[in-house]
């Protein structure tokens, strides 16, 4: 059992840190917003995530895990620093490590004794080398420490569970030292085997990026194919599931849509692509991933448009706002640059998400008309057009949809409706890479 501070209380900060109370630490969680910090106290999450607050009321409960805007007291009553802050994507498309070198600051102000930084937080390769200076410039007494690279591979919608129950743990160190607290910090998972992954601190910090990176590539790659797929007129499900029975190949991230978005790969792609630059390394293959999730959305609008070549004064219900389902995250979400289009277009928009209608109206179009039901949503509209594949869209009454609109028509970008049920029922419809099937 450790004694682990974790800085940030953000989407990984949150999960990391309930998650390593209950391998059995003594956590803290700190954050410099207070507001947040008496929210947690209060048992109100943040942040959307199923099992969340189960997870977190069980830790508390057991005396495991508090909540304080104290960092440095957090720090110095903490074997091991965890950093889970934010690193949004620049200008420029690197990272910004802003906050990442404040918690360096300020751990190197708060170091009484032999500590383990660990950082949680997605950083370009040279971060860990950069944090190190950091604390080695701003520390004031002959203390020592290790810095260790630990990234996340937590799924939105899925992340208690992929915290817990892991595929892998990487750990990036420097020497034995700092790899045995690592060890006693994830004791856990050494006991269930999880497969661990123990290297230097450049190559942990790259694993991160190039996972994300090659799923954005795959789902790049499925889209592109699903647009094939409808001119000339195959089936994308079914090259998708031909494709994943190839065990190179595998099922996982086939799954044509309006294109990635969230708080990762977006971000994640375009400062792997700048750190490259920075080396004199071109990845032709991520940012050909990158213009092809931009085109994807525009991919969206052309089906549409192709249904109602005018848009000016129709009535168009958008059903899911959040980037992907089991999620309020609104970031880099498809739905805003195709909400925009619309409404640039002429169109009447009216949104529905069960969980993110309030947060996409807070980040982008805060007087987007938005209803508490699909079926209010889509009362009368001359388009529908399903962009998160939420489970009560899959299960959609295509009769009472065909009833509640004005026009039966429909854009599926999740391809999750029934096509033979759209044709008996007179739909105009159109999908992603199965619209003439």
């Amino acid at each position: 059992m450790k004694k682990i501070c974790v800085i940030g209380t953000g989407y990984v900060g949150l999960v990391s840190g309930a998650g390593l109370a209950d391998f059995g630490n003594e956590v803290i969680c700190c954050d410099i917003d207070a507001g947040k910090i008496d929210q947690l106290n209060n048992g109100i999450m943040p942040i959307y995530e199923p099992g969340l607050k189960e997870l977190v009321d069980r830790n508390i409960k057991g005396k495991r895990l508090k909540f304080t805007a104290d960092v440095p007291n957090a720090i110095l009553n903490s074997d091991v620093i965890f950093t889970a802050v934010g690193t949004p994507m620049g200008q420029d498309g690197e990272a910004d490590l802003t906050a990442v070198e404040a918690v360096a600051k300020t751990v190197a102000q708060n170091l009484n004794g032999y500590k383990v930084i660990c950082t949680k937080s997605t950083v370009p390769v040279g971060t860990g080398e950069r944090i190190k200076r950091i604390i080695t410039t701003f520390k004031n007494n002959g203390n020592e420490f290790d810095v260790v690279s630990n990234p996340e591979f937590l799924r939105e919608g899925s992340a208690v569970g992929d915290f817990l129950i892991p595929d892998r743990v990487v750990f990036g160190v420097e020497n034995a030292r700092a790899e045995k607290v690592m060890r006693d910090v994830y004791r856990s998972l050494f006991l269930i085997e999880t497969p661990m992954v123990v290297t230097n601190i450049a190559t942990a910090e790259l694993i991160k990026y190039a996972s994300n990176a090659f799923l954005a590539v795959k789902i790049s790659f499925i889209n592109e194919m699903s647009n094939l797929a409808d001119a000339a007129g195959a089936d994308v499900h079914v090259i998708a599931k031909a494709m994943g029975l190839d065990g190179r190949i595998s099922a996982k991230f086939l799954h044509p849509g309006p294109g990635y978005g969230g708080s990762c790969f977006p971000k994640d792609t375009q400062a792997l692509a700048k750190t490259a630059d920075n080396f004199s390394v071109n990845l032709e293959v991520v940012k050909a991933a990158i213009r092809a999730n931009a085109n994807q959305r525009e991919s969206v609008l052309a089906r549409i448009k192709s249904i109602l070549p005018d848009l000016s004064g129709k009535r168009v219900a958008v059903l899911g706002l959040a980037f992907k389902p089991n999620t309020d995250d609104v970031r880099d979400t498809p739905a805003e640059h195709i909400i925009k289009g619309l409404i640039q277009a002429g169109a009447s928009v009216v949104g529905y998400d069960p969980i993110a209608a309030e947060n996409f109206k807070r980040y982008y179009l805060p007087d987007l008309e938005v209803k508490d039901s699909v079926w209010e949503a889509v009362e009368n509209a001359d388009l529908t057009v399903i962009l998160t594949e939420w489970n009560e869209l899959r299960g959609l009454s295509l009769p009472m949809l065909k009833e509640k609109m004005k026009q039966p028509n429909v854009v599926d970008a999740r391809n999750i409706l029934n096509i033979d049920e759209l044709k008996l029922l007179g739909f105009t419809y159109r999908n992603m890479g199965r619209s003439k099937i």
